[in-house]
């Protein structure tokens, strides 16, 4: 038998994470080391600095959650208030350790200044918490039992968080697993819809339990995200093979990532690895193909060259693209697409040309050439063939669809 699953929850405090610029990283970062050690967890909550709310926010998650982890809010300041706030919403006493207080100043005599006294508020202490050290900052964590849960305050900064939970959390809380190890797995399809993926997988994983399978659509693709659980890694890996491998046998090559993997990142690995060169003619997407291959490392084995010829005049000056095309077809033509793939294949001297044309919007679109028609083409010396598609989203998004499906259309054709 498998011990029962343990659910969790993140707290992240500070009004700062509320602001529309920022993101709370922590709680995707914890995750992750939770569910390695075999912890799901079922709720994340951003809190401001506001007491009423991060009290009533604590009070609720030792209700409902076996863990229960706090990130930021240990500092010196007025509105650094997790502390204070966490040993009302527990209904236990905070204390100056003076223990804690000495390793503070301590820290500070080690850099040559002398501790403010603001920062003794870090040295305050909830009544049967352990503390957890930080040698790389003055906000020594907590860990307490509370009420059959495990409450912990971390710091925010993850310089300082990440440590602290991996030397002095993870350790606690592995042993309240005891034989539970989660995976997960993340599956990428392209060139199919979030429907049509569900439709054809869904009498395969809806006869399992275990693995639990979600799927979601991610901008140009859809991921279909596996979670297992089992004794040790290894069985849950085995778990996770098993569904994979009949996932894939339906869906095929439209499967193009195991692992997470990103597009460019497989199309790389298929173009080193049976040594094939490649170039880039772009208009519409205005270089973010190139950008994406060579965002991988080693993509200099394969890429040879990008071009961004946005006009008609760079079209024809610099790939060789017949004025008469041009004229007769539009620069958004399958026509002219497949002219700028054979030109950037030629110019290059590479194994394979990919080139992409299109209306990336707002404006510029017409009732025969409107907003999202895009052409993208794909030359060798054998062969060069082009795909004329319809893309939805405003402008950025139809280049980066642009942009993913002229890089599916070169990884089937190594396939």
């Amino acid at each position: 038998m498998l011990a029962q699953t343990l659910t969790a929850e993140i707290i992240a405090i500070g009004s700062e994470l509320l602001a529309p610029d920022r993101m709370d990283t922590n709680s995707l970062w914890l995750t992750d080391k939770l569910n390695g050690i075999g912890i799901e967890v079922r709720l994340k909550t951003v809190v401001g600095d506001d007491d009423s709310r991060l009290e009533e926010a604590i009070k609720d998650a030792v209700k409902r959650s076996k863990v229960v982890i706090t990130t930021g809010g240990l500092g010196p300041t007025e509105d650094d208030i997790t502390r204070k706030v966490a040993a009302r919403a527990l209904n236990r006493r905070l204390f100056l350790d003076e223990a804690v207080l000495e390793e503070i100043r301590a820290r500070f005599q080690s850099f040559g200044v002398t501790m403010p006294e603001r920062n003794s508020r870090q040295a305050m202490v909830i009544d049967g918490a352990a503390v957890l050290p930080n040698p790389n900052g003055t906000a020594p964590g907590l860990f307490l039992e509370h009420d059959g849960a495990a409450v912990v305050l971390l710091p925010g900064p993850p310089k300082e968080m990440r440590p602290m939970f991996e030397n002095h959390v993870q350790p606690r809380l592995a042993d309240k697993t005891g034989n539970l190890r989660v995976l997960r797995r993340v599956l990428r399809v392209a060139g199919m819809g979030e429907s049509a993926v569900d439709e054809k997988i869904a009498p395969i994983y809806t006869r399992y339990e275990n693995p639990q399978t979600t799927i979601l659509f991610n901008k140009s693709e859809i991921e279909i995200q596996l979670t297992a659980r089992g004794r040790t890694e290894a069985d849950a890996e085995a778990l996770l093979d098993k569904l994979s491998e009949e996932l894939e046998e339906r869906l095929g090559h439209s499967i193009f990532a195991f692992r997470g993997e990103k597009m460019e990142e497989v199309v790389g690995l298929r173009l080193s690895v049976g040594g094939y060169t490649i170039a880039v003619a772009e208009s519409c997407t205005g270089g973010l193909i190139a950008q994406r291959l060579t965002d991988v490392p080693g993509s200099s084995r394969y890429f040879i060259e990008g071009v961004v010829a946005y006009s008609n005049e760079a079209k024809t000056r610099t790939l060789g693209v017949e004025p008469v095309l041009l004229l007769e077809h539009g620069a958004v033509s399958a026509a002219v697409a497949k002219a700028m793939a054979d030109g950037i294949r030629r110019r290059a001297d590479t194994d394979f040309g990919l080139s992409v044309t299109g209306v990336a919007g707002p404006s510029g679109g017409t009732e025969e050439k409107p907003v999202g028609l895009v052409f993208i083409a794909l030359a060798s010396e054998a062969l060069t063939e082009h795909r004329k598609l319809m893309l939805p989203g405003d402008r950025q998004l139809i280049r980066w669809r642009a942009s993913q499906a002229a890089l599916d259309l070169l990884r089937r054709r190594l396939i």
